[in-house]
């Protein structure tokens, strides 16, 4: 429990009716009796706009400057967040950030698994993460957090914040490239995750595609890399592989997802986690949604469509591929829509994943605005693409959905760009599951 009549790490006032609460949120919509509301400023209006909304809801407390009922009362708020969320973090045994240009969310789900961690949520800003480590530091539970980044700064920001114990970085590829200008600064920018703050200590570690960028840092993976599973096999039904001689098997997984769980023995054993316990609980990983799902039936759907970068797309493909000759297993289809935030070379780089797909799919559908380079089947919405596509996929058939989400984007324009590919896996999924016309 939060109670903020125990001593708190800044100065505030606190109201006597205010009480200890069970979650922290700044979004006023999720206050409830039991989450408490922290007033931080936006982009558009400051929460001190919704403290009463917050209050009506019946938050436990508020955190604001504003002299209010239940009001932990401080200068700034945003300040005050992120203090609470330093001293929390100290209490924490262990906190492995992850960052990289893609899978994140993949090796920060194998990871806690392996370490029987406490993990962020898909949310990965700085008030998400604070919020996180205000509840979760004094867990006595490992923790893992997703540190991503769209400007040059913001990973020093959060590394400042999160002091990792250990600092992973995935993949290093085009993303973000109209803030973070080139691979060299995506690179230099997501680096200074494996450099601690204040004389700390680091233990840094890179995937295999990402090892290159940083000579001489520890890398995992397969292969040649400094901390290897090995005996790697992927088919249709998942990965098998084994590590310091622990049989590891991960259902209806990819080489990225076996690449993660590498990782999360890698630390488990230096934190002297039983690698056994370990893997049994990496066989039982399951990712949010969009992010590699594989659905069995009739024909399968491979829902990766939460977001895409080239790297991203390439490991999808490389994925997609794998299916070839597999029992039952048909043509193989990529989906593939807009990739965002790559700056002036976007064309150039959708016309090499396009290329690319070409040669790991059999058959390729592109939508949006660069839909002739992603697919040899292009349409430029979202319904034009989904009306050929229903039509023409039989049983057997793999289908790989992935495009960038376009979270801000109008419906209007996600459909123009194909990104939210999301309806188009609804769509696939119904269609698998209505019975065939005879």
């Amino acid at each position: 429990m939060l109670d903020p009549h125990l001593p708190l790490p800044f100065p505030a006032a606190v109201h006597p009716e205010a009480r200890a609460a069970r979650r922290l949120t700044w979004d006023s919509r999720e206050a409830s009796p039991d989450v408490a509301f922290v007033a931080l400023p936006g982009e558009r209006m400051h929460g001190n706009a919704f403290v009463e909304q917050a209050l009506a809801a019946g938050a436990p407390f508020v955190l604001t400057d504003l002299d209010v009922p239940r009001a932990v009362r401080v200068e700034d708020a945003q300040g005050a967040l992120f203090a609470w969320a330093r001293a929390e973090r100290a209490r924490a045994p262990l906190v492995v950030g992850v960052t990289g240009s893609a899978g994140k969310t993949t090796v920060k789900s194998y990871v806690a698994a392996a370490l029987d961690a406490l993990f962020m949520p898909v949310f990965n800003t700085m008030p998400a993460i604070a919020c996180f480590l205000i509840e979760s530091g004094g867990s006595g539970r490992p923790l893992v957090v997703e540190m991503g980044i769209d400007r040059v700064g913001e990973m020093a920001e959060l590394v400042d914040l999160v002091r990792p114990d250990v600092g992973v970085i995935t993949t290093i590829g085009p993303a973000h490239l109209e803030q973070l200008g080139s691979i060299e600064g995506i690179a230099r920018e997501k680096g200074v995750i494996l450099r601690g703050v204040d004389g700390q200590l680091v233990r840094a570690l890179v995937g295999s595609q990402a090892a290159a960028f940083y000579p001489g840092v520890d890398s995992y993976g397969f292969g040649d890399v400094r901390c290897a599973g090995e005996n790697l096999r992927v088919t249709p039904e998942g990965a098998s592989f084994s590590f310091a001689g622990v049989p590891v098997t991960l259902p209806l997984a990819s080489t990225v997802q076996a690449e993660a769980a590498v990782l999360g023995l890698v630390l488990a054993r230096e934190a002297g986690v039983n690698l056994a316990q370990a893997a049994g609980r990496l066989s039982e990983v399951s990712v949010p949604g969009g992010r590699y799902r594989v659905h069995r039936g009739r024909f399968t759907v491979i829902d990766d469509a939460y977001n895409a970068s080239p790297v991203a797309v390439r490991a999808a493909l490389d994925a997609l591929n794998g299916w070839a000759g597999a029992d039952g297993a048909g043509r193989r289809i990529s989906v593939l829509g807009r990739m965002l935030e790559l700056g002036p070379t976007e064309r150039a780089l959708h016309a090499e994943v396009g290329a690319y797909a070409r040669e790991r799919a059999d058959l390729t559908f592109g939508v949006g605005t660069f839909a002739a380079e992603l697919g040899e089947r292009a349409f430029a919405t979202v319904p034009d693409l989904l009306e050929a596509l229903l039509s023409e996929v039989q049983d057997g058939d793999v289908v790989l959905v992935k495009a960038s989400r376009g979270i801000s984007w109008t419906p209007e324009r996600r459909a123009q760009e194909g990104v939210g590919l999301d309806v188009v896996v609804s769509a696939l999924l119904d269609a698998r599951d209505r019975p065939q016309s005879s």
